[in-house]
């Protein structure tokens, strides 16, 4: 278990410090010995977890959908948790900062062959999926479409905000985005419920600390 335990903790310094190397330089300009350095392993250590480049590339993109939020009775409750968890720690994390920029990067992760944006559309489609299941969206929404917009939209708001002011207002503009759009999708007696609110984050990420700590060590696995 000891083991295991430095596994997850080193592969974390690892990819926390290929994320402020990307974020700083671009993924074309790192280089392994960069990152290498900001880490304060071996060679052989970052092998052992990231094969080149591109998976380290992969990894930091991974990790910003990995994180595990409170369950909501909303589908599209969560939907919007996840946006606005999204929004904060852009402004706040750098390997959040850093999986958003490979992912705009269109020469980074040869996006042709490593779907980063796909792996996002598919996250978000699924839980529109199981809200129009549930009864939450409108008869005509489909939910892929709608997942790809939203992504699309999504990625244009965080690169305005950080092209006007480093992303400080990027929770208000999310929560824009969120108003602008969701009255199109969702049956307006779940709209009503829907807390979108620009402390909803805080809050949200208050309730996650309150998790128990297996659930985190088993996702950082």
């Amino acid at each position: 278990m000891a083991r295991q335990e430095r596994a997850i903790r080193t592969r974390r310094t690892i990819l926390e410090a290929a994320a402020a190397v990307f974020d700083e330089r671009g993924y074309t300009s790192a280089t392994i010995g960069e990152i290498l350095e900001r880490a304060g392993v071996t060679k052989g250590a970052l092998y052992f977890h990231f094969g080149s480049k591109e998976e380290l590339a992969l990894g930091v993109f991974e990790e910003q959908l990995a994180i595990s939020l409170p369950p909501q009775s909303s589908r599209l409750q969560e939907l919007v948790d996840s946006g606005l968890v999204l929004a904060l720690r852009l402004r706040t994390e750098p390997l959040v900062r850093a999986s958003v920029g490979l992912a705009l990067d269109q020469g980074a992760l040869g996006l042709d062959r490593t779907p980063a944006f796909g792996m996002w559309i598919d996250q978000t489609t699924r839980t529109l999926a199981d809200a129009k299941a549930g009864g939450e969206l409108l008869p005509h929404v489909d939910a892929t479409e709608t997942a790809e917009l939203l992504v699309a939209s999504f990625s244009g708001v965080q690169l305005l905000s950080q092209l006007r002011c480093q992303r400080q207002d990027l929770e208000h503009r999310v929560v824009l985005l969120f108003h602008h759009m969701l009255p199109g999708v969702a049956v307006p007696a779940v709209l009503a419920r829907l807390d979108i609110s620009p402390d909803r984050a805080e809050r949200v990420l208050g309730e996650r600390r309150l998790l128990p700590v297996a659930e985190d060590v088993a996702e950082a696995g």
